[in-house]
This record gives C-alpha cells, structure tokens and sequence, in this order.
C-alpha cells in the first residue's frame, strides 16, 4: 500500500468518482482540498453551509452522479439542515464533516453538538471516521448508498474540529474506486414478465388510463421510453415536478402537473381515471395534494426501483420492480399497440383546452405591474433551447410548474424539493455540472433574501448563472392566511407578508454582477440576451403585481 495521507486518499478517491467540484463553508479539511486543487477540482467555498448543500443538490441532479459537500464540527448541522433538500428530492450528496475529537466529547467542548441526530433524518448512510486507515471504506460505502436505489443523502463525521484527525496523518492507505457507483443508476433491474404482462394487460383493458411520471423517470434517463410507451399505449401522461422535462408540453397527451403545485385540469384528469400506472413515483403529498388525487380507493400500478415505495400511498393491483428505463423498454418489447381511446383522450384535451382559456386573462396580459404569468409566457418563449430552469418553492414553483412551458427536448428543469431560498445557490451548482449550459434561476424576492451573498461566490468562482426575480415586494402567497386571521388588510397584518421595494438590479451591480430592471413583457426577451450573453452573473428584477396569486388546486367537490 502506498504511504498517504487521509486527505490525498480523499482528494484521489472522489476525482475518481468523477466529482469535478466541492462546495464548502471553511474550515475544513484544507489538505484534502489542497489535494483537490491538484487534480483540477473546483473548490467553491461558500457564505453559508445550507448554500453549499443546495450547490450539491442541484449539481448531482444535473449531472446525474453524486456530489460533494463539507463543512466543520461547528457548521455540521447547518449541513445537515440544508441536506434537507436533497433527501426530500433524492439527490445523490455526499456530506464531510468535521467533529469535536473523540477525549471531548460529553465534555462541554466549544461549539460542539451531536451531529448524529440531525443527520440520521436526511441521510441513508452516516458514519465516524476516526482515522484514515477507516476513510476508504467509508467513502465506498457513502457513494454507494447514496446512488443505489432511491438516490439519497450519505454523510461522514471526521475527526477533528476540521476533520484533522483524518485527513492529516499518514498511513498506507489504497485508494479504491467502484466506478459502478460513480453515476445513477448504478444497477438497472427489469421487472419480471409476469408483473409486466399483468400490469400490460390491465392498461390495455382499462377505458380511462393516466400515466403519472415522477422524478425517477428523470434519475433513469427514461425520456424516450416515457413518450414511446405513452405513444403506444394511447395514455395521457401527468407528471410531478420533477419530471416535468420528461414529456413534451405541446404533446396531444401531455397533461401537465397535478398535486398542490398543478393546474385544475390535471387534477380533474387524475380523478377521472379509472387506472393510473405511477412510473418512478412516490405518490407523495404534493403529487397527491395529500393523497385525494386520486382518491383513495383508485386502481393502481406502480413501477419503482425501490420496493419499498410500491404501494406505501396507494393500494396497487400491479408492482413493478424495476429501473424504469429498462423495465419501460421490456414493456415497450411486449406491448401491442393499444386502441386509439378517442373518446377518453378527446376530453382530456378539451380539460387541458379550458384551463389555457380561463388562464390566459393573466397569462396574456399587458397589465402593469406584469402579472407573473405572463413573465413564465415571456419565459416559455424566450429560454434557450438548452437552457437548465431551476425553480425555488412556494410560488416559484407553481407558476414554473403550471404556467412555464419547456418547448424543446434540450432543456431540463429541477426545483426546490423543500427550502425556500434554495433556488440561487442551486442555480449555482446545476451550472457547475453542466458549464456549457445556460442556467436560469427563478426565484422571488422573499426566495432569494435567503442566500443573496452567494452572487459574490458566483462572481469569484467565475459561475454565470442568470436569476430572475419575480420581485412583489411581498411574500404574497401568505397573504390569504394571515388576513383571513386579521378579518382583512391592517397595518399588523401587512408586517407578516409584505416588503420595502426593492431595487436588486442595483444590488447585483454592486456585487460587480450584471444587474437589469424589467417593468413590461416586451423588455423579458432583450433582458435574457443581455443577461446570458455577459460573462458575469446577471440579475433582472423584474417588477410584479402583488395581485399575482396563484389560484387553490382544484379538488373534487
């Protein structure tokens, strides 16, 4: 074994995994990044640890393979609160930490908590390291949990403040790679053809069928196989937020979101259903609006490569285990090409039809201050055809989910799984992984007061993001509630959700970023061109009307 120390056994071991950059708060393990500097990776010290784990995040969403994030004993559990995130969205990061040395703790030592609670609840894999002779075997086992089955978060607890007690001694250490475990998937099991040809026999018997596509159809690369299957089978399809890219919008059996953050014609059309096929699905609250659409009680088939997520939120009459890429291509071998089911798709479209009528009073308005609608319509049309939208929460995520259409094969689209705020440093990251892409960022001023600091990370580290800000002036989304407990608009009530104006576009000048004020529709498109033709960061605030709320799902009456 060659004599080493833990920090160059580290630096070597994730460079082999492919990881191409590390986001971190300071201090820690600086021999293990100076190792890392060696081989060409990107070092992205960070203003906050949150930040650094929403980079993570966004990073091994795009790039498909796990990422890396660090930060001391001190910072530990701020990394673990924003690992919250990429649980929630089973993002494949891998989390270093430092902890207080083993003779201190249960002594009071300074600054120290256990890190061993807060990151038992978003990692699937968190252990001590007390010395290096340990560290390979951790690390082996801390990317192949996080990329096996439902991809998840992973963790490692260094010794030392800094994680010193590992990475700064020596010892003969192997540096070993498992290169299997370096992208998602790592395995990509077929259902078996029983369950295949029983869940194929219950779609083509079925009068009203939904596909529902969730972000496992995006971890599996499954794009195609969704729109073959769909295509053949004559099924709509509605998918969750995270697979919003993998169908086409303009599709004839494109559906759009449903859930919480959706529009009322996908609702209607789950509901409708007499059978739903659930592809790398959870069926979790947001997709379900907490599990009423569809009620319960509806006939289900779910595909999933995690056995343990086949009917956990919907009795099933059909599971699937299986990758979906491989698992839909073994249908797609099987199936016999189904009735055209005129009838059903027929009113699907005309649902899909009303909706864009009742919407397009915001969604085509001149009206100023600009309707946030009509800044996704402005969106839909003007985004690059390989452009990386990436959504924050709350609004964010339902005017980008419902109103924003992604017209070309070339773009993809994550968004915050949790955390408001989350959307600027995740932009950050996602355009670390993918640097010959555009990458817009789509937030509101209440989103990005959160990490605001990280433009100047941006700006040193050379990362071009573009940000838009539907700026209200307002967290406008809590404005029912909190008036519905007032009886009405007072001075009390406005302090819980409004804000001073402000001018972000000067903001970011002052960061040395690009900064860019929008008033009217017809200024979006120039202000993109401008925005992702600099070679710095760019921001446009865009000026909205704090009347631009987004309607209650629909449910069944």
């Amino acid at each position: 074994m060659p004599r080493m120390t833990g920090g160059k056994l580290l630096a070597d071991t994730v460079h082999g995994y492919g990881i191409t950059h590390v986001f971190f708060m300071p201090y820690i393990a600086p021999r293990a990044l100076m190792e890392m500097e060696k081989l060409g990776i990107k070092r992205v010290q960070t203003h906050g640890e949150k930040a650094a784990a929403y980079m993570a995040d966004a990073y091994a969403r795009v790039k498909r393979s796990p990422a890396l994030c660090m930060a001391q004993s001190v910072g530990a559990v701020n990394l673990a609160a924003g690992l919250q995130d990429a649980w929630l969205s089973c993002s494949p990061v891998v989390a270093i930490t430092g902890r207080e040395w083993q003779e201190h703790q249960l002594r009071h030592a300074y600054q120290e908590v256990d890190h061993m609670a807060p990151f038992s609840a978003v990692t699937d894999y968190s252990a001590y390291v007390s010395r290096p002779e340990e560290l390979s075997h951790h690390l082996r086992q801390a990317f192949r949990a996080a990329t096996s089955g439902t991809p998840r978060p992973t963790h490692l607890d260094l010794q030392g403040i800094d994680g010193g007690g590992v990475v700064n001694v020596e010892a003969d250490l192997d540096v070993v790679v498992e290169e299997q475990f370096a992208a998602l998937p790592p395995f990509r099991p077929i259902a078996d053809q029983e369950s295949i040809d029983e869940a194929l026999a219950l779609l083509r018997g079925a009068e009203r069928p939904v596909i529902v596509a969730g972000g496992g159809v995006t971890a599996s690369d499954a794009r195609a196989e969704l729109i073959a299957l769909a295509e053949k089978l004559a099924i709509p399809v509605a998918t969750a937020l995270n697979a919003k890219a993998m169908f086409p919008a303009d599709h004839s059996l494109a559906v759009g979101v449903p859930g919480a953050y959706s529009r009322a014609c996908s609702n209607q059309v789950l509901c409708e259903a007499d059978l739903l096929f659930y592809i790398g699905s959870h069926a979790g609250g947001q997709l379900t609006f907490n599990y009423v659409i569809p009620p319960q009680g509806a006939q289900v088939i779910q595909l999933d490569i995690n056995p343990e997520e086949i009917g956990r939120n919907y009795a099933i009459s059909v599971g699937l285990h299986g990758d979906v890429r491989a698992t839909l291509r073994q249908m797609l071998k099987t199936a016999e090409a189904a009735d055209p089911r005129h009838d059903w798709i027929t009113w699907v479209q005309e649902r899909v039809a009303v909706w864009w009528e009742e919407v397009d009073v915001h969604y085509s308005s001149d009206e100023e201050p600009m309707r946030p609608e009509r800044l996704c319509k402005e969106l839909s049309e003007n985004l690059p055809a390989d452009a990386i939208l990436v959504s924050d929460t709350g609004h964010a995520g339902i005017w980008t989910g419902t109103m924003l259409d992604l017209r070309h094969p070339t773009q993809s689209y994550i968004r915050c799984s949790g955390s408001l705020g989350w959307g600027l440093p995740a932009a950050m990251g996602a355009k670390c992984a993918a640097p010959e892409r555009p990458v817009l960022c789509f937030s509101g001023d209440g989103g990005i007061w959160y990490h605001i600091a990280e433009l100047e990370t941006a700006l040193r580290c050379g990362i071009n993001t573009v940000t838009i800000i539907n700026n209200n002036h307002s967290l406008n989304q809590e404005r029912d509630g909190v008036e519905a407990i007032y009886g009405g608009t007072t001075s009390g009530s406005d302090e819980l959700w409004l804000f001073e104006d402000t001018d972000f576009a000067a903001m970011a000048e002052s960061f040395g970023c690009l900064g860019l004020t929008v008033t009217e529709p017809s200024e979006i498109s120039g202000a993109l061109e401008r925005a992702f033709a600099a070679k710095r960061p760019a921001v446009i605030d865009v000026k909205t009307s704090v009347e631009g709320i987004a309607p209650r799902a629909w449910t069944p009456s």
